[in-house]
């Protein structure tokens, strides 16, 4: 049951890895990309956690709102970025840590559901919150770092390739979610 938690929270992982290769295109330092890595790893620890211990009954109601609340959240963010790319020169440094510690928040609310589901079938919540939470920090960790280095290729403004980048992931997110 080992492996087939860890394959599961690969998989769950995946939504934060294309958002945080979006988000690594962001002028923002090395600390800062550590601090969002282990913040998508912490909420996608409690959040499955959570719904283990609470259960599959809540985890039911909050699953098929969990996805639009995420896509919308992350379409928002993008949304701003674009526009405050054609109002304000490029920043030196973009620092939005309601952005940046939120949508990892609001992309975990999907493993709430997970979680519930993994609590019915009775497996420890510890374990599998743990592994959930150190995989999404380092396929995080891996997606800034892909952004980073796709900004240096890709001489356009940093906020102005963000915020479109993050409107895509938005739109294709509930795809992804379906499969």
């Amino acid at each position: 049951m080992i492996w087939e938690i860890v394959i599961l929270g690969f998989v769950l992982s995946l939504d934060n890895l294309r958002v945080s290769i979006a988000l690594g295109t962001l002028p923002f330092g090395l600390k800062r990309a550590v601090q969002v890595a282990l913040t998508f790893g912490l909420w996608d620890a409690v959040m499955p956690l959570v719904g283990m211990l609470i259960g599959h009954r809540i985890g039911e109601a909050v699953g098929g709102v969990a996805d639009v609340v995420g896509a919308a959240a992350l379409g928002g963010y993008g949304l701003y970025l674009v526009i405050s790319s054609f109002r304000n020169p490029e920043p030196e440094e973009l620092d939005h840590p309601w952005a940046l510690f939120g949508i990892p928040l609001t992309l975990s609310l999907d493993n709430l559901l997970a979680g519930a589901s993994l609590g019915v079938l009775g497996l420890s919540p510890w374990f599998s919150a743990a592994v959930f939470g150190g995989m999404t920090a380092v396929l995080s960790l891996v997606g800034l770092q892909l952004g980073r280095a796709a900004a240096r290729l890709i001489r356009i403004r940093s906020d102005l390739m963000s915020g479109v980048t993050l409107i895509i992931a938005a739109a294709t997110l509930p795809l992804w979610l379906g499969n």
